[in-house]
């Protein structure tokens, strides 16, 4: 055969494996846009939870949904859609973020939050927030105008003020119900219980009875917008009585949050420190990436397998690069939603809806 002839020969053979490998690193083609969340995983059943209760939740999670499916309809970005819902949550006393969140040991309120852009990997992440009324917000200003990724305590709130975000004084996030869960909480330990926080409404005379946590009330939010952007948001205010400034998972990418355009989105929600040892929001990512498993496999490989042989439990909402979604949880529910561009949404709350 004549030199040039192999010489063709060869270059042929390398195109077509180069063709080959460009079709194994690019997702099928998805929905134009699609949203999921989440509104925390735990310990709920149905005869905990009444059906006023359950209805006031599904609302939630559908008004979430739909604001942030609003946003990619009309052409917006994954990273508004998700900021968008994220603020919504932090406003519904239903969840433990923002204006729901639970309280510390010494009665005040830690806000974490933290949002990435899977265009650049871009992130930014705030953590023991107190005044800053959105910490999602906050974590996006961290991303978009400094040079940080994380920032955290008074410092994190005087940033969120520089910026022009709104301020609130710690009392407009008191709220009776996760005030009587710190509480309880308390007197199981049998520690002290704190002064009620200045400016916090006063005790009713008769209030709800109904304490259940639902332990894990984080918030999270993936999108994918119609320019195959990807993005994903977390907001919390931790555990009930936490102490030492702890943090949990969701203010740190990689634990709580991930996203990379053309591989995935995922936030978390549970026990955070197993998430944390993990790394569990970026490896649901790399089982897409390198082991090339779909988004459901690699959401249940992480929930029901890695987590779990380390003692973990949660859940995550996960979507790949092009934008199939999927939710996964080890824990008898968690509080979830989606939708898709031509698709019905999709609201649970208990691990065998499907």
């Amino acid at each position: 055969m004549a030199p040039m002839r192999r010489d063709s020969i060869r270059l042929l053979a390398v195109g077509a494996l180069l063709l080959l490998g460009a079709c194994a690193t690019t997702p099928a083609a998805g929905p134009s846009w699609s949203i999921a969340l989440h509104g925390g995983a735990g310990v709920i059943s149905r005869s905990d939870m009444n059906p006023e209760a359950e209805a006031s939740y599904r609302a939630s999670l559908s008004a979430a949904l739909e604001a942030g499916a609003g946003v990619l309809r009309g052409g917006g970005s994954a990273l508004d859609a998700v900021e968008t819902s994220v603020r919504l949550m932090e406003d519904d006393p239903n969840f433990n973020a923002g204006r729901g969140a639970v309280f510390t040991a010494d009665g005040k309120n830690d806000l974490d939050a933290s949002i990435m852009d899977g265009r650049m990997r871009s992130a930014g992440a705030v953590a023991g927030m107190r005044t800053t009324r959105h910490p999602i917000s906050a974590a996006r200003a961290v991303m978009e105008k400094s040079s940080h990724v994380m920032l955290a305590g008074a410092g994190a709130d005087a940033f969120a003020a520089e910026q022009g975000l709104e301020q609130v004084a710690p009392a407009y996030f008191f709220t009776e119900h996760r005030w009587r869960q710190l509480e309880q909480e308390l007197r199981r330990r049998n520690a002290a219980i704190p002064m009620r926080p200045e400016g916090a409404a006063p005790r009713p005379v008769q209030g709800a009875t109904d304490l259940h946590d639902h332990q894990f009330g984080t918030v999270g939010v993936v999108a994918r917008d119609r320019a195959g952007n990807v993005a994903a948001g977390t907001s919390t205010g931790g555990t009930t009585a936490k102490r030492w400034n702890r943090i949990g998972d969701s203010p740190i990418i990689g634990a709580g949050t991930y996203a990379q355009n053309g591989v995935c989105a995922v936030s978390s929600t549970g026990t955070g420190e197993f998430f944390i040892r993990l790394s569990a929001a970026r490896e649901v990512c790399a089982l897409i990436e390198h082991r090339r498993m779909s988004v459901q496999a690699a959401a249940d490989k992480v929930v029901h397998e890695e987590l779990p042989a380390i003692g973990g439990d949660g859940g995550v909402i996960a979507m790949d690069g092009a934008g199939r979604l999927a939710f996964s949880l080890n824990t008898s529910g968690m509080f979830r939603a989606r939708v898709a561009d031509g698709e019905t949404p999709v609201v649970h709350i208990y691990a065998d809806e499907e």
